[in-house]
């Protein structure tokens, strides 16, 4: 296993992370239909836009692929600071703006990936705001769709349009009718990318265009917050920074992770290949107890240290479930989890010991 020490010693930069992840993953990586189209993408900046930009890299460098890239983000130059490897990429073009009011692009666009929403815990405390933001920055992408003749749209949606999953549900499935309580305001964001989702279903008959939705649950990797509202990030920082891994809880709670790599080239095979008005689970199926979460991480990172639970109980009952089921994107497309946990986990450490 590897030490704190030695991964100060062994950090990493992200594009070299992501590089060696899409070399692993060649195989699985569908670009049939990207050379001399332009992308338009919204959350370009974000977890996920870096992800996408990244694979776009790595795509122009291995397979000499002509394309363009159109990114819409507030702050293109802090995004560039922290990655160098896009600061002179001529397959990249930025629109600076908010996702609610950014100027359209003068040229035509052939494919719209909208991975734009602030999942934030502060966004969740204002929640008129988000369910705002998240209606019309759909409403705005969709507009430029139109405008630029797009043949092709993915929308970026959630698990949490399913509002929630009981203890006795398994995983949780694209044809399930479950929804968020519309008289919880914790409801904004599942009820807004339920909108979103709408929308791209009205898009979709209204225009000569494909809309597919990705629903997607939880991730871990490089450029993932370490001090935010994400279990494994804030678990990932305590075995490189702590004595100790502690859980307030009682550690039941059941998750699952999809490695960021394999986020990208799903979402990619979504854009290229997802059936028209499809909604598609995006994430994995296989599941761990947060306790066990923390004790993965530790065993991976730091094994020396420990993990206290400090709302342990011997009580019966399972914890709440956040699992998606992926059966329909395996059978389809022939997705599936192709990083293991810990090899997540260690990747995820390489980077965030540099930049921690």
């Amino acid at each position: 296993m590897t030490s704190p020490n030695e991964m100060q010693a062994s950090q990493r930069p992200f594009f070299e992370i992501a590089s060696s992840d899409f070399a692993r993953l060649t195989a699985h990586i569908d670009c049939h239909d990207i050379d001399g189209k332009t992308i338009l993408v919204s959350g370009a900046t974000g977890f996920f836009g870096a992800w996408i930009l990244a694979l776009f890299e790595w795509l122009r460098k291995t397979r000499n692929m002509q394309f363009r890239v159109l990114a819409i983000s507030r702050d293109p130059q802090s995004f560039k600071r922290k990655h160098p490897w896009v600061a002179d990429a001529e397959w990249l073009q930025w629109i600076v703006g908010d996702i609610q009011d950014f100027v359209f692009p003068e040229q035509s666009v052939d494919y719209v990936i909208h991975a734009a929403t602030d999942t934030s815990a502060a966004a969740g405390r204002s929640p008129a705001l988000l369910l705002n933001s998240i209606v019309r920055g759909t409403e705005r992408i969709l507009a430029c769709a139109k405008a630029c003749g797009a043949k092709r749209v993915l929308l970026v949606s959630s698990g949490g349009a399913y509002g929630g999953q009981s203890v006795d549900t398994p995983r949780l499935l694209e044809s399930s009718r479950n929804a968020p309580s519309t008289m919880e305001v914790g409801s904004a964001y599942g009820e807004g990318k339920r909108v979103m989702e709408l929308l791209g279903a009205i898009h979709a008959h209204e225009n000569a265009c494909e809309v597919v939705i990705a629903r997607c649950f939880a991730f871990v990797g490089a450029g993932l917050p370490l001090d935010g509202h994400f279990a494994i990030g804030n678990f990932i920082r305590d075995a490189l920074t702590q004595d100790q891994i502690v859980i307030r809880g009682d550690g039941k709670g059941v998750r699952s992770y999809l490695y960021a790599a394999d986020l990208a080239v799903w979402l990619n095979h979504l854009l290229l290949n997802g059936r028209n008005r499809g909604i598609y689970n995006v994430g994995s199926d296989h599941e761990v107890t947060i306790a066990e979460l923390a004790r993965q991480v530790i065993a991976t990172l730091a094994p020396a240290k420990t993990v206290i639970v400090e709302g342990a109980s011997n009580s019966p009952g399972a914890g709440n479930r956040y699992i998606p089921s992926i059966d329909e994107a395996r059978s389809e497309l022939g997705l599936d989890v192709w990083t293991a946990l810990p090899q997540a986990i260690l990747n995820t450490a390489l980077w965030s010991s540099k930049n921690s």
